[in-house]
């Protein structure tokens, strides 16, 4: 039977749902209805019900939802109940900001090893993973089954590394890099541009200044 197509909006919210879910878990709560968990989300219990339905529903009437069962669900809908080796290409401050972030392995992100052409940086340590030369990529990634690569290094550079990383059997990249990469239609690409997130930021702010003015 062909896999139903999910919309990236319904995607989008899943991390969302997981990481309340998580919260009520760790809270001892044992079930929760979908009006209680859109007071709590600020997502109406209709939105709720047809994301959920996407995947089979999870509730039962008059009773809600298992939030231990919804929980370990949409993480296996998200793939967290497998391990995921990561690679983080530059050493910079985001980069060693990133590897330095506990919360990855909690969430089956592992993470195995930094890359920097920067002598300078290279041999250094980041949470126990020393930074490694650019020259050592290639036989890292066939040999250690990386799934994931981090690109936080300059646009001018990151096209050149995604196509080195796709060629060297990357399935996925999480690129902060501020440029769109072109690789085959199977690698998913996941772009996080910062200054296109803070000017949206701005927007809002803006429009929020601007609906005050004429109260």
């Amino acid at each position: 039977m062909e896999e139903k197509e999910i919309s990236q909006a319904v995607i989008g919210r899943l991390p969302r749902y997981f990481r309340y879910l998580g919260e009520l878990k760790d809270e001892g709560v044992e079930r929760i209805s979908s009006q209680d968990l859109s007071e709590l989300m600020k997502v109406t219990a209709s939105q709720i019900r047809q994301d959920f339905n996407n995947f089979g529903g999870f509730g039962q009437q008059g009773y809600g939802y298992n939030v231990e069962y919804l929980y370990n669900e949409i993480g296996k809908i998200l793939g967290l109940d497998r391990k995921h080796n990561f690679i983080i290409i530059g050493a910079g401050n985001l980069g060693r900001a990133l590897g330095n972030y506990m919360n990855f392995e909690r969430r089956g992100f592992i993470f195995r090893g930094m890359f920097d052409q920067n002598p300078a940086l290279i041999g250094q340590d980041v949470r126990g993973i020393k930074v490694m030369s650019m020259e050592d990529l290639d036989k890292f990634v066939q040999e250690n089954d990386i799934d994931i690569a981090v690109l936080t290094i300059p646009k001018t550079s990151a096209v050149g590394v995604a196509e080195r990383l796709v060629n060297n059997g990357i399935r996925a990249i999480w690129n902060f890099a501020h440029v769109d990469l072109n690789v085959p239609e199977e690698i998913q690409v996941e772009n996080v541009h910062l200054s296109d997130s803070l000017m949206k930021l701005s927007y809002n702010i803006n429009r929020y200044m601007k609906e005050q003015e004429k109260a």
